[in-house]
């Protein structure tokens, strides 16, 4: 009989004290686990079968797995990195408040209602629109201040803030996250867009931060830091809530909405993504309390970026121009038009002479896209134009009459204020008319040249039914019907006979070109059956 070593593995007391280790060791395991990143991780590989857990190849198969689903518990180590660049910005204005020293007139002071300055204090420094040093006391005695924040995108120090933080400032003055005050001087600003750019003296070593490439994804990590309140150095997280927010405040609006803590003094702050790249500027809270609801909106970066190159540059910013009045395309407005999807920019009117003019398009078209990229609406036409440089050559597809057409046109430069150009025919003299109804549209109209001031094109509005589609639609007396189903129309018969034959067509609704305060609208109003 030969003698060798017993396979303990066989005998059965051996067998049940492994089975209790691995069961301890399998518990320990996936508490700690649970207790760290709330996930279990225990045991069994993917497709390996049973893993030995007692073997160093098992712990390094765990410990991967741990890796995979580990989360950031904190973000410490990217506000150290980037905090350093962030400044708090502090504008004086004194030189119009000085006229007032003597009076309680406050006729020529910035904080005027409207004002930038009184928007910006309103927003982000009191409820009342004026800063701390002016309440309580007459207006336009002492130094107005005003607080917002920014960030260096250059060592030499270069920063960006917003436009309504420094617009009108007489000083400038930064204060560093290590507690140093330098002067700065404002290189130039954009009222379209809400950017600045600064240039900080004193030093040519800042700390900066790097503006990001990408785009950012609705529920990526957001930080702001900033100045709230004034207090400097202030760091709060949220997520990406939104993109593409239009706010009202013009145009190019298209914002990312963030639900970080922002408040007053915020304003011209960073939005860092977890890469510590600034994804976005702070520019806007909505508040009906004037504290953090958990609604702000940053300008994207792709914007600051295309913004500060020219304020660089040139100190202003120049945008391509093709001269249309535009709007977007409503559902009603498609039905009409016979568009299968709501999209494109509709031309409400082309300016006289500009370049949409002299290339052919005409009020009633539909720009439904520009070098091959497809026109969503109104303002990313509006966008996608501007961020083209004067003077290039641009190819836009154009739904004309129904039928689609390539047009191609050199941008022109687009004027710092538009004005609209108001009839001032005063046409017949004669007074005005009650004019005819047209019950089914709940409208009473006039011939134009009929009618005192209103020129001697179209169909005036004289009356109209509160109760009616029009009036859901914003007619009001004195507007000026041009055109109706894409026909001019002088009297009321023509506006009948375009209605019948839209209804003949079986069309839902009648698209309208309709003046109004000077300026010319489409407005697509449903037709009644029967």
């Amino acid at each position: 009989m030969t003698d060798r070593p017993t396979d303990l593995s066989s005998l059965p007391s051996y067998r049940a004290a492994r089975r209790s280790l691995f069961s301890a060791r399998k518990f320990a395991l996936m508490a700690s686990v649970v207790a760290g990143l709330g996930v279990a991780v225990y045991g069994f590989g993917p497709a390996a079968g049973p893993v030995d857990i007692f073997s160093s190849t098992a712990h390094a198969q765990v410990n991967n797995e741990v890796r995979k689903v580990e989360k950031p518990v904190g973000f410490a180590d990217i506000v150290e990195r980037v905090k350093p660049s962030v400044i708090s910005v502090k504008v004086n204005i004194n030189e119009k408040i000085a006229k007032n020293d003597s009076t309680d007139s406050n006729e020529d002071s910035p904080f005027q209602p409207g004002s930038p300055m009184e928007r910006f204090f309103r927003r982000f420094g009191g409820p009342d629109g004026l800063p701390p040093g002016l309440r309580g006391g007459p207006r336009g005695r002492g130094m107005v201040t005003g607080q917002g924040s920014g960030f260096f995108i250059s060592a030499d120090g270069y920063a960006v803030t917003n436009n309504h933080v420094v617009d009108g400032a007489d000083k400038v003055e930064v204060t560093t996250d290590d507690g140093k005050t330098y002067s700065a001087k404002v290189i130039g600003t954009d009222a379209r867009t809400d950017v600045a750019l600064i240039k900080v003296e004193g030093s040519s070593n800042f700390p900066f931060a790097k503006l990001s490439d990408g785009k950012p994804r609705i529920g990526d990590w957001v930080l702001a830091v900033g100045n709230p309140f004034g207090l400097g150095g202030t760091v709060t997280a949220g997520i990406v809530s939104a993109s593409g927010r239009d706010i009202g405040n013009g145009p190019y609006d298209d914002f990312i909405q963030i639900d970080a803590p922002v408040n007053k003094g915020n304003s011209g702050g960073p939005a860092f993504n977890t890469e510590g790249e600034v994804m976005g500027v702070n520019t806007a809270i909505y508040s009906p309390s004037g504290g953090s609801v958990g609604i702000a909106f940053s300008i994207p970066a792709s914007t600051v970026k295309t913004v500060i190159a020219q304020l660089k540059d040139k100190g202003s910013v120049s945008r391509g121009w093709i001269g249309v009045q535009i709007q977007p395309v409503t559902v009603d407005i498609a039905d009409s038009l016979g568009l299968k999807k709501a999209e494109g920019a509709l031309v409400a009117e082309p300016q006289a002479n500009g370049p949409a003019a002299k290339a052919g398009i005409e009020s009633g078209d539909v720009i439904t896209a520009v070098n091959g990229e497809t026109v969503k609406d109104a303002r990313e036409l509006a966008r996608t134009i501007g961020s083209l440089a004067p003077g290039n050559a641009v190819k836009l597809n154009v739904l004309h009459k129904g039928q689609d057409k390539v047009i191609n046109l050199t941008l022109g430069q687009l004027p710092n204020t538009v004005e609209a150009k108001a009839d001032t025919d005063n046409g017949d003299k004669g007074g005005a008319t009650r004019g005819t109804d047209v019950p089914k549209l709940g409208l009473t109209l006039a011939p134009a040249n009929s009618v005192a001031g209103a020129g001697k094109d179209g169909v005036v509005v004289t009356e109209v039914d509160p109760k009616s589609a029009a009036a859901e639609r914003g007619f009001k007396e004195g507007d000026i019907i041009l055109e109706v189903a894409g026909k001019s129309v002088t009297n009321v018969g023509d506006v009948r006979e375009a209605i019948n034959a839209a209804r003949t067509d079986n069309k839902n609704s009648v698209l309208m070109r309709v003046k109004s305060g000077g300026s010319s609208r489409f407005v697509a109003i449903p037709l009644a059956k029967g």
